[in-house]
């Protein structure tokens, strides 16, 4: 994972340039070009938005769980732990502050149910929940306001994490949404 010719392979002691091959304070880098749309100018804007998008495909296509009028949940694409939902407006609107009282409701009771479901169906510890309002706040999507839901369990970080900066998921993204999507109604 170190070398930028990617998928693992090292050109040896020295990466491109003649840097350090291994990354920054010792942490070996992962590639992900793919993002970079996320922080440039071709990136979220109303018309390119990954969030704006999904809301005209399927839900099982796009990972949805639920819709509401003013919000839906959806899977995160780069979970942080299984089951890590995200609560996002329908409307493209990146502040808090310019909600509709309708859709600020909404967000809060969705994000309510998603922790709901979240307890039922994994059993989750704990929970982080949270906005990252503005891209220096750690927004990468920060144009459309989503709430993050992030089940947590004593012990979610383990060697894998900590030894090899990977994270472990046991469960495809398609099953976890299949699985919350059942139990959100029920």
């Amino acid at each position: 994972m170190s070398s930028e010719a990617g998928a693992g392979s090292s050109a040896g002691p020295d990466g491109p340039w003649g840097r350090p091959a291994v990354g920054f304070e010792g942490f070996d880098r992962l590639w992900t070009p793919h993002r970079m749309a996320y922080i440039t100018d071709e990136g979220p804007r109303e018309d390119g938005c990954p969030f704006c998008r999904m809301q005209q495909r399927p839900d099982d296509e796009t990972l949805v769980v639920a819709r509401g009028e003013h919000v839906y949940a959806v899977l995160n694409l780069h979970p942080y732990n299984p089951g890590h939902l995200m609560v996002v407006t329908n409307r493209h609107v990146g502040e808090l502050d310019e909600l509709s009282d309708a859709e600020a409701h909404e967000l809060t009771a969705m994000t309510q149910q998603a922790v709901r479901v979240l307890k039922r169906v994994s059993g989750p510890a704990a929970f982080n929940v949270g906005l990252n309002l503005g891209a220096v706040a750690g927004g990468s999507l920060s144009q459309h306001l989503h709430q993050h839901v992030v089940p947590r369990w004593m012990g979610d970080s383990n060697y894998i994490t900590v030894t090899g900066s990977t994270k472990v998921m046991p469960q495809l993204l398609a099953d976890t949404r299949d699985l919350l999507a059942k139990a959100w109604n029920a």
